[in-house]
C-alpha cells in the first residue's frame, strides 16, 4: 500500500515537474525560430537547386560557355550567389539559436521557475542590440526577396513563351538573353519559336522544375520575412518586460533599505531604552 502512495507521488511530481517545463519555454520565440528556419531552408535549398538548374539551361539550350579567364561572367555569379547562399544558412542557423536563448532568458516564466534575477545593465543593452539586429536582418530579408522576385519575372516570361506558341501558330517569339544582361551585348545568343532547341527546352523538366524551385525560393524569402517581423514583436514584448523587472527591481531594493533602516532604528530605541530603564 505504502508502495503504491509512493509511486503514485512520484508520478505526481513527474507531472508537475513536466508541466512547469512546459511552461517555461518561450513559445512565441519557439514559432519564430521554427518559421525562420524552414523559410531559410527552403530559401537556401530551392534557391541553390534552382541556379544549377539555370546553369543547365543555359549551356544546354543557348549554348554558353563558362569564360576561361578569370572574369565576371553569368556562371561567375552565380557560383557567387551560391557561396552566399551557404553563408545565410549557417549564420541564420546561429541567429535562430541566440534568439531562441535571449527569449528563454526574458521569459516570465522563467523568473517564476527558478525565482528572482538580477536584470543587469549588459542584460538590457543585449536585448536592445537584438532588436536593432533583427530590424537589420528584416530589411535585408526584404532585399533577398525583391531579388528572388527577378528570376521568378524571368522565367515566368520564358515559360509564357513557350505556352504562346503553343496557342499561337507561326508566331515569331524569340528569347534573348541579352534583354536581362546575361550576357554581353555583343554576344547574340537569341533562340526563337521554331527551332528545335526551343521546342525541346519548353518540354524539358529542367525548365519547369527550375521555375517552380525558383517560387518555392521566393516563398522562403517571404516566411523569413515574416518571421524577423515575428521576432521584433516578441524582442519588444521582452525589452518591455526587462524594463519593467528593472523598474520593480529598484522599487523593492530602495523598500529593503527603508525596511532595514527602520528596524535598525527600532533596534537602537530599544535598546536605549532598555539601558534607560536599567
Amino acid at each position: 500500500m505504502e508502495e503504491d502512495m509512493d509511486e503514485g507521488q512520484t508520478q505526481k511530481g513527474c507531472l508537475e515537474c513536466c508541466i512547469k517545463c512546459l511552461g517555461g519555454i518561450p513559445y512565441p520565440s519557439l514559432i519564430a525560430t521554427i518559421l525562420l528556419y524552414a523559410g531559410v531552408a527552403l530559401f537556401c535549398g530551392c534557391g541553390h537547386e534552382a541556379l544549377s538548374g539555370t546553369v543547365t539551361i543555359l549551356q544546354n539550350y543557348f549554348e554558353l560557355v563558362r569564360s576561361p579567364v578569370d572574369a565576371l561572367d553569368v556562371f561567375t555569379m552565380i557560383d557567387i550567389i551560391k557561396y552566399v547562399i551557404y553563408g545565410i544558412a549557417s549564420a541564420f542557423f546561429v541567429y535562430g539559436i541566440l534568439l531562441m536563448v535571449e527569449g528563454f532568458f526574458t521569459s516570465g516564466a522563467i523568473k517564476d521557475l527558478y525565482g528572482d534575477f538580477k536584470i543587469t545593465t549588459c542584460g538590457r543593452c543585449v536585448s536592445a542590440w537584438f532588436i536593432m539586429l533583427t530590424y537589420i536582418f528584416m530589411l535585408a530579408w526584404l532585399g533577398v526577396t525583391a531579388f528572388t522576385s527577378l528570376p521568378v519575372f524571368i522565367y515566368f516570361n520564358i515559360w509564357n513563351i513557350c505556352q504562346n506558341v503553343t496557342v499561337l501558330e507561326g508566331a515569331s517569339l524569340c528569347l534573348d538573353p541579352r534583354q536581362y544582361g546575361i550576357v554581353p551585348i555583343a554576344e547574340a545568343k537569341t533562340m526563337c519559336a521554331g527551332t528545335e532547341k526551343f521546342y525541346k527546352m519548353c518540354e524539358s523538366t529542367e525548365l519547369d522544375m527550375t521555375f517552380h524551385l525558383f517560387i518555392c525560393a521566393l516563398a522562403g524569402a517571404g516566411a523569413a520575412v515574416i518571421a524577423m517581423i515575428h521576432y521584433l514583436m516578441v524582442l519588444s514584448a521582452n525589452w518591455a518586460y526587462v524594463k519593467d523587472a528593472c523598474r520593480m527591481q529598484k522599487y523593492e531594493d530602495i523598500k529593503s533599505k527603508e525596511e532595514q533602516e527602520l528596524h535598525d532604528i527600532h533596534s537602537t530605541r530599544s535598546k536605549e531604552r532598555l539601558n534607560a530603564y536599567t
